[in-house]
């Protein structure tokens, strides 16, 4: 049996089991199965000869469309993967470096990151030497500036792209960190012997120097006015978002949806507790700024990205119904699920109108969409 199965984006250990109706879900279930199915059946259609997906250069093209194709729920997880998901995995595997990344051009801790997650997902025990090394390129590229393992640099704790090593962020931090958490289980046995971890530490203090709340972040820009109080920003020094002046005469970072969803999802897997005012702040922020319809303060900018944040970090966090600013609860599973479904394309794809951070590749946004619905699908309460 696929650790697959044990791990389904780790949706059966973090479901929230809050008293709901199950059978609420039933058709839009049955929609996003068929969903997923078209999805997937358009991206085995894109896969290139060598088993790749898309760009050589950024093998986490190839490990997204890989993940989708090994979470489908129409898949026979009892059987043998088609050929398509072997000749992925193999051409995916084909990629990992000396240092264990796995990478062509760049954007080592993304690509790696990426890869990492769909090697887990496969499950195959062949794979694990392979996990084992690229773990630790992870676990190597998060910064500590001076070495005396402090947080005195802003970058400190954090992980940026690796190959441009110039400063860390959000968005690199919160892949890496998946990762990590999502494959422990292949080095928590001690069958591959001695292994490093991330200094989670260090790790929280770069998260919450990201996040808008001055009890807990040290930078100057750290706000707690109403309108970015609890959210995140991509790094320790800038927003996507922009800044924003404020009353005091103070300049804040302005705070966005899909890190915000990245922050959070990032604190469950550091295991900080519901209680932490961090924790608290952030699902404040996002119950304030809940929407489906863009990515809050960036528009359609990154917007299926924001996506797949939104569901991953929901489901991991235990939410069932998100609370809003005005009492009220959004049921997101049913909001975003009915969402994604209404601009699927004729051929079974997804693509943004808006190109920022290649989101109008078919491929990309594809993967991306495919990955939220079956996390939207695994996250339903069972009867």
């Amino acid at each position: 049996m696929k650790l697959v199965s044990a791990l389904i984006f780790l949706a059966t250990a973090l479901t929230c089991t809050a008293e709901v109706n199950p059978n609420r879900y039933e058709s839009l279930k049955q929609e996003i199965r068929q969903a997923i199915a078209r999805g997937n059946g358009w991206l085995k259609a894109q896969q290139k000869p060598n088993g790749n997906w898309d760009d050589e250069a950024t093998p986490a093209f190839t490990a997204l469309a890989l993940t989708a194709a090994i979470r489908d729920p129409n898949l026979d997880r009892k059987a043998p993967f088609p050929e398509s998901i072997e000749k992925g995995l193999s051409w995916l595997l084909a990629q990992q470096k000396e240092d264990g990344g796995i990478y062509n051009r760049g954007l080592t801790v993304y690509n790696t990151a990426t890869a990492v997650t769909a090697l887990v997902a496969a499950g195959r025990p062949t794979d694990e030497p392979a996990i084992v090394k690229a773990r630790k390129h992870l676990i190597d590229n998060q910064w500590d500036i001076d070495k005396k393992k402090e947080t005195d640099n802003p970058n400190d704790g954090g992980i940026g792209y690796g190959s441009s090593n110039t400063h860390t962020d959000m968005s690199n931090t919160y892949l890496a960190i998946e990762a990590l958490a999502l494959s422990k289980k292949v080095i928590e046995d001690g069958r591959h012997g001695d292994q490093p971890d991330l200094d989670w530490g260090a790790a929280i203090t770069f998260l919450s120097r990201c996040q808008n709340l001055e009890e807990t972040n040290d930078r100057d820009w750290a706000s707690n006015d109403p309108k970015n109080k609890g959210g995140f920003v991509y790094d320790s020094n800038e927003s996507k978002a922009g800044e924003e002046k404020l009353p005091d005469g103070r300049t804040a970072l302005r705070s966005y949806g899909s890190m915000s969803y990245a922050g959070l999802l990032s604190f469950v897997y550091a295991k900080m507790s519901a209680d932490d005012p961090r924790v608290i702040a952030v699902k404040e922020w996002l119950g304030k700024n809940y929407t489906i319809a863009e990515n809050p303060n960036m528009g359609t900018q990154g917007l299926y990205y924001y996506y797949q944040t939104m569901s991953k970090a929901l489901t991991a966090a235990n939410v069932d119904q998100l609370k809003l600013e005005n009492g009220k609860e959004a049921d997101w599973r049913k909001d975003l699920g009915e969402k994604l479904l209404s601009v699927q394309r004729e051929d079974g794809s997804w693509v943004n109108s808006n190109g920022r951070w290649r989101e109008s590749n078919p491929v990309l946004v594809t993967a991306y969409t495919v990955l939220s619905l079956e996390q939207i699908y695994d996250a339903i309460p069972q009867k």
